[in-house]
């Protein structure tokens, strides 16, 4: 399965919710699901009844866009989460928010996770002091994110670090705006990642 590369605001209509897809549109309340808040199409605004299956489907779903993954890598990740100690949900939400491409979006270097991941991509980002070009790269407690010295006049990333007052950054990485450098200082409450999804309902759907 590709990525997705289509309308992504479309997405956001069809699922109901904000995947944070888009940067500046979304916080200026210019997002399409802000103006349009209904599904789209001809029958968008039909209310149609989901089934269990339908429901659990659709939380994978949100899941996997809000992260940018394919079901390949959700499918990994989820056996991962499956093996750990505690609840497997927590643990799939724990090791997505540990992906490179989230952590540099987390710390306010990029509007979007989408924008994360072409600067991980294409070499912007250091992990303690060694180029990463891998999105799905797990970070652990302790490690140094940064920009690269030669991106740092990058215009987006000044952008979204301006922008990171109003959307705010995890309070489980301690960021130094002015270098453009931040430690991912531990793991994540599963209350403190604010995103619209029931992750039980993904576990009962590859628990059958």
């Amino acid at each position: 399965m590709a990525r997705y590369t289509g309308p992504v605001e479309k997405l956001e209509r069809r699922l109901g919710v904000s995947l944070e897809l888009k940067g500046e549109r979304r916080l200026a309340g210019k997002s399409a699901l802000d103006r349009r808040p209904y599904a789209p199409g001809q029958h968008g605004q039909r209310r149609t009844k989901v089934s269990e299956y339908g429901q659990q489907l659709k939380e994978k779903q949100k899941i996997k866009y809000y992260y940018g993954v394919l079901e390949k890598q959700f499918r990994k990740f989820f056996k991962e989460a499956n093996r750990q100690e505690g609840s497997t949900g927590e643990n799939l939400i724990r090791l997505l928010e540990r992906r490179l491409d989230n952590v540099v979006y987390r710390m306010g270097l990029a509007t979007t996770r989408r924008f994360a991941r072409q600067l991980v991509t294409h070499g912007h980002i250091l992990v303690n002091g060694k180029k990463v070009t891998i999105p799905s790269f797990l970070v652990k407690e302790g490690d140094r994110v940064e920009v690269k010295e030669k991106s740092k006049n990058n215009p987006q990333i000044k952008r979204a670090i301006e922008l990171s007052a109003q959307t705010g950054i995890a309070p489980w990485v301690d960021v130094d705006k002015e270098k453009f450098v931040g430690v991912f200082t531990r793991m994540p409450e599963r209350e403190e990642v604010n995103i619209p999804v029931e992750e039980r309902l993904v576990v009962e759907l590859y628990s059958k």
